[in-house]
């Protein structure tokens, strides 16, 4: 058996996943009482329901470092979810800073996600897929995706993620 096969076998099927959708304008909605959809947080559930996974959490936060770190850190040191993932935040505005908040944090980067995520982009949406942030890594095993807030971009990660998100998971924690 192939290490990657044997690494597959042996990693927990089902993962406990945060998704934290990063909106400045959904926050705002919120805090006001003014309801809206949330087409990418509803796409990637049934994505991730779709593969086995489980979506434990869902929250809406704003596009602020401190909101973003602080958020991240309970993920992994108080409610210990497997996965988190952040979408939204990524873009090229001031207001953007997903990626620079979780970035300095990571133990670990998994380059070749946003490497990937981009080339699949690019075959979709052109030369804009260098306009799209993303970041992958691990946090005391804890495995974090940053990833853009459109429902396209959600769809695409999650389309690269999900096939190797056990594998990496046993990966991470080994």
């Amino acid at each position: 058996m192939k290490s990657h096969e044997k690494h597959r076998s042996e990693s927990k099927k089902t993962l406990s996943i945060s998704l934290i959708t990063v909106s400045s304008s959904r926050y705002n909605k919120l805090k006001k009482d003014i309801s809206f959809e949330d087409e990418s947080y509803k796409k990637a559930v049934k994505i991730i329901k779709d593969n086995s996974h489980k979506v434990s959490l869902n929250r809406v936060i704003d596009d602020h470092i401190g909101s973003v770190r602080l958020e991240l850190l309970n993920n992994i040191y108080k409610e210990k979810f497997d996965v988190i993932i952040f979408m939204g935040g990524t873009g090229l505005s001031s207001r953007d800073v997903t990626v620079e908040a979780v970035e300095p944090l990571l133990d670990k980067k998994m380059d070749g996600f946003s490497e990937i995520f981009r080339f699949e982009s690019y075959k979709k949406v052109g030369t804009a897929a260098y306009l799209s942030r993303s970041i992958a890594g691990s946090i005391e095993g804890k495995l974090v995706f940053c990833l853009p807030g459109s429902p396209d971009a959600v769809i695409t990660a999650l389309k690269l993620i999900l096939p190797e998100l056990s594998h990496a998971s046993h990966m991470a924690n080994t």
